[in-house]
C-alpha cells in the first residue's frame, strides 16, 4: 500500500475516500470529462428527443387514422352485408316469383292445349257426324231414286188402263172420305 500525502490509501480493493479535498480534483476532472464527452451530444439528444416525440406523434396520428379507417371500413362492410342479404332475399323472391309465374304459364299453356285439343276433337266428331249424315243422305237418295225407278218400272210394266182407272177411283174415294170427316 502506498500512502499519499492526502491520507488516501490504496489497497487491493476499492474503498471510499472520505477526504473531500483530495478527491474533489479527481471528481471534477471526471465530471468535466463525462460532461464534455456526453455533453457535446446534448443538442443532438434534444433534437433526437424532439424527433422521437414527433415520430411518436406521427405514429399515434397514423394509428388513430388507421383506426378511423378501420371503423369506416367495418361500417361499410356491415352495410354491404346488409345490402347483400337484402339482395339475396330479393333474388330469392324473384326466383320464387319466376318459378310461380313459369308454373302458372305452363298450366295455362297445358289448359289452352287441352282446350284446343277438345275443340279439335269436337270439330272432328262434328265433321265425322256431318260426313256420316251426308253419306247416309246420299245413300237414302240413291236408294229412294232406285226404289222410285224400280217402282215406276214395275208400275209401267204392270199398269194397264183398267188398273190405272181403279187407282184413280180409289184415290178419289179416299179424298171424299177425308172431306166428309173434315165436315
Amino acid at each position: 500500500m502506498t500512502d499519499f500525502s492526502s491520507g488516501c490509501t490504496l489497497a487491493t480493493s476499492f474503498g471510499l475516500n472520505t477526504n473531500i479535498l483530495d478527491i474533489n480534483l479527481i471528481n471534477l476532472v471526471l465530471v468535466l470529462g463525462i460532461l464534455f464527452y456526453f455533453g457535446r451530444g446534448v443538442y443532438d439528444r434534444l433534437s433526437l428527443i424532439n424527433l422521437l416525440e414527433n415520430r411518436e406523434r406521427t405514429i399515434r396520428n397514423t394509428i388513430r387514422d388507421a383506426e378511423e379507417r378501420y371503423e369506416e371500413a367495418t361500417e361499410k362492410l356491415r352495410r354491404a352485408k346488409t345490402r347483400l342479404q337484402q339482395a339475396k332475399l330479393k333474388a330469392d323472391e324473384i326466383r320464387v316469383t319466376g318459378l310461380t309465374q313459369m308454373e302458372r304459364e305452363k298450366r295455362d299453356l297445358v289448359d289452352a292445349a287441352d282446350e284446343d285439343l277438345e275443340k279439335l276433337e269436337e270439330s272432328k266428331n262434328f265433321t265425322i257426324r256431318f260426313e256420316k249424315q251426308r253419306a247416309i243422305e246420299q245413300v237414302r237418295q240413291q236408294v229412294s231414286r232406285l226404289a222410285s225407278e224400280r217402282a215406276v218400272e214395275n208400275l209401267t210394266n204392270r199398269l194397264d188402263n183398267e188398273l190405272h182407272l181403279r187407282m184413280i177411283d180409289y184415290h178419289i174415294g179416299l179424298l171424299r172420305a177425308m172431306e166428309n170427316t173434315a165436315d
